[in-house]
């Protein structure tokens, strides 16, 4: 079952969500919310897998309300607006539907969540040697385009995610590849790659100073002068993998 979660201000919205949402066995939903507040202080105690979430909410938006989690599931927008989804792909969303919801295009989202959490379970499954773990001496090939690079993996400072892609930073190129941070996280030698947060992964020889930052979190600047900001909970783990 898919532990699901709908944040929307409207109560007609959410209950049309639910009826719709009576046709997959496999989702099992286990909240809704009808604000950002609510919903960050009610995700604290819910394993969370998948989030609908609408953006126009009194208070904090949707957007605003990403950036007060730590830890982010699966999100599929729901709105009534269209001028958003470039945002919403730069947020890694897995998908952006338009209300009224139409029933192809929420069982397509819900078919790319389970494909999304299938692999990572298959991921979690897998010891780091038979998922082929990727150190910083490994060179790997890189395509953008019609340009392409074979490029040794302790030369690349960050990972960044720009929705479906990942922006790769190394020497004075940044080309965007079509993966998932999520799987390239998981593929990549924690001794020397680090997650600061949803939309960065860096390479832990590359920082250059690290700095307290709001509410807990840090702020990493790179060597290239780039700056990053580590999440609270990441910033913990951070700082017990960079102490003696």
């Amino acid at each position: 079952m898919i532990k699901t979660v709908i944040i929307d201000d409207e109560r007609l919205a959410r209950q049309e969500l639910k009826s719709l949402l009576k046709e997959f066995k496999d989702i099992e939903i286990i909240a809704e919310f009808g604000n950002a507040d609510e919903a960050t202080e009610g995700l604290k105690s819910l394993d969370a897998e998948l989030i609908f979430l609408d953006i126009q909410m009194p208070g904090k938006d949707g957007f605003q309300f990403l950036e007060t989690l730590e830890d982010v599931p699966n999100i599929v927008f729901v709105t009534a607006y269209d001028e958003y989804a470039k945002k919403a792909f730069d947020v890694s969303a897995m998908d952006y539907l338009l209300k009224p919801v139409e029933e192809d295009r929420l069982k397509a989202a819900i078919d790319k969540v389970r494909e999304e959490i299938k692999m990572e379970k298959e991921l979690e499954r897998i010891s780091p040697d038979e998922r082929g773990v990727l150190d910083d001496t490994d060179q790997v090939f890189l395509k953008d385009g019609d340009k392409c690079w074979f490029v040794t993996l302790k030369d690349v400072r960050l990972f960044e995610s720009e929705g479906n892609y990942v922006r790769v930073y190394f020497d004075t190129f940044k080309p965007l590849i079509l993966k998932s941070l999520n799987n390239l996280d998981k593929r990549l030698n924690s001794k020397h790659f680090f997650r600061a947060n949803r939309k960065h992964i860096v390479n832990m020889k590359w920082i250059e100073k690290v700095e307290s930052w709001f509410n807990g979190g840090l702020l990493l600047t790179l060597k290239d002068g780039k700056t990053v900001e580590v999440s609270r909970r990441q910033a913990v783990k951070l700082k017990d993998r960079m102490s003696l």
